[in-house]
């Protein structure tokens, strides 16, 4: 069956310069206080969020990966209502400033999982897809 409704146009979050250059220079130095560092600096900025939530993830800590990707998660959703979108349609993963905000979801989809969440690690890998499949094929 065809969708016969105009998909809403896809939603790009503004470039963050200075945020994006701190991220960088936090990803050279790899460790944890670093990316707090981002966090703190740039609490509105979800690739900060997006790094810790992937580092706790790594250093099997789930708990600590939620409330990262959760936090990162919902300042992205703040950022995407501040930009136009309406709770749905095409948040694109080639689009660099989307991808803090759709790394907060993968990861939260999997610490979800991680902590027997299972339907908000669902619920999770489903938005991902459905904001860009190229997204959830990228990260997973």
């Amino acid at each position: 069956m065809q969708n016969l409704l105009p998909e809403p146009p896809a939603t790009r979050l503004p470039a963050e310069t200075e945020a994006d250059a701190a991220l960088a220079a936090a990803a050279s130095a790899g460790t944890d206080d670093a990316y707090k560092s981002v966090a703190a600096r740039f609490p509105a900025y979800s690739g900060g969020w997006a790094a810790l939530a992937a580092s706790a993830l790594a250093e099997k800590q789930p708990v600590t990966a939620y409330a990262y990707a959760r936090t990162g998660y919902h300042r992205g959703l703040d950022a995407l209502r501040r930009n136009g979108w309406k709770g749905h349609g095409p948040v694109p993963w080639s689009h660099a400033p989307n991808q803090g905000f759709l790394r907060c979801l993968h990861s939260l989809s999997l610490a979800a999982a991680e902590i027997g969440e299972s339907d908000e690690a669902a619920r999770c890998a489903q938005f991902l897809r459905d904001s860009d499949p190229a997204a959830a094929d990228a990260l997973n």
